[in-house]
């Protein structure tokens, strides 16, 4: 394991961004549990690269999320309906992963959903260029029916329970802290717990970045 400053961090996933050879563009998942620093890590890194002349694609599972009235059949706190009833994968792959995967047309759109709303969007189709990086982030991108789609795999962890204080912060503006509390402690952390007993994500990750400390972060490379 190697431990250095957040920078030091991101020149090496640059890198390892940069090491990966395909004949189409490069699909990077940065996945990890809620709250665990995903979305700012990709955030960053996308800004490293697109910053070395990389064309950037930032994309995130939270765009993929099946309308709200399909996404609770278990009930709103199921943890099994988190891992199982919430997103929409086979989309995900058709307008996104495959389009820029071996053999894809490049041709792809980014979102199919808005939350803010809870409405299907169709924005315009793009074609991205054949060396372009897709820094996608979020929830279970190493599940089996997933996990092949993606050239680099990066695995953000966290201790779960720092994860609920990083909600309250987070969220406390929309919710109290007793409901914030109660979703994390009955349906996102069961749901992870779920996600590690079934999938060992942290086993299929290329690189694991330990982020309990984001401006002091720990990070490896695994072998598959």
């Amino acid at each position: 394991m190697i431990h250095g400053t957040r920078d030091e961090m991101l020149g090496r996933l640059s890198e390892a961004v940069g090491s990966v050879t395909v004949a189409h563009p490069t699909r990077v998942a940065i996945d990890g549990p809620p709250a665990a620093g995903k979305t700012t890590l990709a955030d960053e890194l996308a800004a490293v690269l697109r910053d070395q002349g990389r064309d950037v694609i930032r994309a995130t599972i939270d765009d993929f999320l099946f309308p709200r009235a399909r996404r609770y059949p278990r009930g709103e706190y199921s943890a099994e309906g988190c891992y199982h009833d919430t997103h929409d994968y086979q989309t995900l792959n058709r307008i996104l992963l495959d389009p820029l995967g071996p053999g894809g047309d490049r041709r792809f759109q980014p979102a199919v959903y808005d939350r803010a709303t809870d409405t299907v969007l169709s924005p315009p189709v793009t074609t991205a260029p054949i060396d372009a990086v897709l820094l996608f982030d979020g929830v279970f991108l190493l599940r089996p029916d997933l996990v092949d789609r993606w050239d680099l795999r990066i695995f953000v962890s966290t201790a779960l329970e720092k994860t609920v204080d990083r909600a309250v912060i987070r969220e406390r503006r929309v919710s109290s802290r007793a409901e914030i509390e109660r979703r994390w402690r009955e349906r996102y952390l069961p749901s992870q717990q779920l996600y590690f007993a079934t999938a060992h994500p942290t086993r299929l990750a290329d690189i694991v970045v330990h982020n309990d400390q984001p401006q002091q972060p720990a990070w490896e490379r695994r072998t598959r």
